[in-house]
């Protein structure tokens, strides 16, 4: 019996890791266009932060998404995707339901939910402490503690 159970742990626990590198998609790029792309689709996976702007050339925009390049490894560590909007002509599925008026900044949690809202840039450093508050985030590193290193 206990060969068995063995050999049955054995067989899965490969299955097993093989669908946790697939849960993440770790080759997408930090800042993306929002397109047509659904929320829905980060869910339980990724951390979206959405920069909304009437214009590219919005300096607050700029500013924002330079303060999010310099840091992006911080923002990876945290699950995080920007997704960017910059035409409000485009009405894309983002911009529908939460409906920015000029530049905003919108931090939605993996369970969907909108943890931060503003009219403003903000720093890396608010960003992370934000992320870092959420139980979500606290489960994840507590289990990286408990977690054997690889």
């Amino acid at each position: 019996m206990k060969r068995i159970l063995a050999f049955v742990i054995a067989t899965f626990i490969p299955f097993s890791a093989l669908a946790a590198e697939e849960a993440g998609p770790a080759d997408e790029a930090l800042i993306q266009p929002v397109g047509e792309t659904e929320l829905g689709a980060f869910l339980w996976l990724r951390r979206p932060i959405l920069i909304f702007s009437d214009t590219p050339s919005d300096p607050r925009f700029i500013d924002q998404i330079a303060m999010l390049e310099a840091e992006a490894a911080r923002l990876t560590e945290r699950d995080v995707v920007i997704l960017t909007d910059t035409d409000p002509g485009a009405r894309s599925p983002a911009r529908q339901k939460l409906r920015p008026r000029g530049f905003q900044f919108v931090l939605i949690a993996k369970d969907g939910t909108v943890a931060l809202r503003k009219p403003a840039p903000l720093s890396v450093r608010e960003i992370t402490r934000t992320i870092d508050k959420m139980p979500m985030r606290q489960r994840e590193v507590e289990e990286r503690r408990a977690a054997p290193d690889k």
